[in-house]
Parts: structure tokens; C-alpha cells; sequence
């Protein structure tokens, strides 16, 4: 086993397993929220995930895609990802895995992401069609790209379309109603959300080229219902 030369040959190991490395950063003591054994605490922290359409086709094709069980996105990320991390000597956290960092203010410390008005991360290219898989922290300090000043986009977007969008009114300036979304979404007035995701996320501007296909949509749509009828 070897850690890598550099940040280039991670981002082609990671492309090679259908991620894309969406950014890192060299991580202040305590910034990541948890202890960490004395060998990571000057290393530094990369982020995985997916941009757009991108890689989902790789998942897509996966035995976990097609196999009828639970969580199938976070058992193929952790089938390909845990090599990775072995290979790279890391270790590696994950979104729904426990302990939990805070991936939205770690993604803003390597990417030109910002707080939109219906609570998720919109990235200046990406738009709102991007995700975080994982969280890779290396034991050592490798050349990594500085991160891009950037100014929101939503703060010259004075029609807010994501906030009008919704049937039902669930994203509002108070947060976001999950019983009015799910129960429009499941309704038959909801087959336009289900089948190609949501209208809120889908009326922004910004990386409106990079919307999810129509299976990735569904996916994550079904995934939603699922997650609030535990």
C-alpha cells in the first residue's frame, strides 16, 4: 500500500471508480469536529461525490443498483470507496455514517459553493445537481488547488424561482415543510415531482444544463419518500 504522489493521481484513481474529488483543503486543529489520532491532525481532507449526471452511470450499471435492498448509493459508495481509502492509508467518513462532520461547511472551504433558499448547497457551475459521497482525510499535506472566491449566485437572482416553484408551498423563508413535499409527491398531482424530481430545485438558473436524468431524479425522489416513512 502506498499514500498518493499527488492530488492529480487521486482525482484519476477516484474518476477511474465513477467519483469525481470535488475539492480539498488542509484542515485547522478541531476544524473537523472530532478527535483524530495523532498522525492525521496536519494531513489533509478531500471531498468525493458526484457533479450532474456525471458519474451515475457507473452506479447505475452496480450490483447494488439492481439488487432490491436498502440504501443502495451508500452501500456502493462504501464498496468503492473503502479500498480507496485503504489503498490511500485514510480514513473515511460518510454523510449518513456516524461520526458526522459537517460536510456543507467543509465542502465551503475547498469549493465555490454557497447556502441557496431552499437549504441545499448550490455550487457556481453545478448549479444545485451536485452531491458529496465522502470525506477522504489523509494522514499527510499534499498540493491541492486553492479554493475560488466566488460570490453567491443567488444574491443577484431577484425572482428566487425555487422558492415559487413548489405546488405546495413547502420551501419557505421559515425552512422546509417535508410532510406538504411528501405528501404532494406521492398524490397523483405529484407524478411531475417523482418522475422528474424536484420543481424547486429544478426552476433554478444556475447549472440548469447539469440537471439529473430522469432514472438519477427518480432515484433520488423515491429515496426522499423512503427516508420520511421511517
Amino acid at each position: 500500500m502506498r499514500r498518493p504522489r499527488s492530488f492529480e493521481e487521486l482525482c484519476r484513481r477516484t474518476a477511474a471508480l465513477g467519483l469525481a474529488v470535488r475539492g480539498a483543503f488542509h484542515p485547522e486543529p478541531h476544524e473537523l469536529g472530532i478527535e483524530l489520532p495523532p498522525s492525521m491532525t496536519e494531513g489533509t481532507c478531500v471531498l468525493l461525490g458526484f457533479t450532474g449526471s456525471v458519474q451515475w452511470p457507473v452506479f447505475a450499471r452496480s450490483v447494488e443498483a439492481h439488487d432490491g435492498l436498502p440504501h443502495p448509493l451508500d452501500r456502493w459508495s462504501r464498496r468503492i470507496i473503502e479500498p480507496l481509502a485503504r489503498d490511500f492509508e485514510a480514513m473515511v467518513f460518510y454523510p449518513s455514517g456516524t461520526p458526522r462532520l459537517p460536510f456543507q461547511r467543509l465542502a465551503a472551504r475547498c469549493e465555490p459553493v454557497h447556502s441557496s433558499p431552499i437549504g441545499l448547497l448550490v455550487h457556481v457551475q453545478w448549479g444545485l445537481w451536485h452531491a458529496y459521497r465522502a470525506a477522504l482525510l489523509l494522514g499527510e499535506r499534499i498540493d491541492v488547488p486553492a479554493a475560488i472566491p466566488s460570490a453567491p449566485p443567488c444574491s443577484t437572482c431577484s425572482a428566487k424561482p425555487c422558492l415559487s416553484a413548489c405546488p405546495v408551498g413547502a420551501f419557505t423563508t421559515n425552512g422546509f415543510d417535508v410532510e406538504a413535499c411528501a405528501k404532494h409527491v406521492q398524490s397523483a398531482a405529484g407524478v411531475d415531482c417523482r418522475e422528474l424530481g424536484c420543481r424547486a430545485r429544478r426552476a433554478c438558473p444556475v447549472g440548469a444544463e447539469f440537471r439529473y436524468v430522469a432514472d438519477q431524479a427518480r432515484f433520488h425522489m423515491k429515496a426522499f419518500l423512503l427516508s420520511v416513512q421511517r
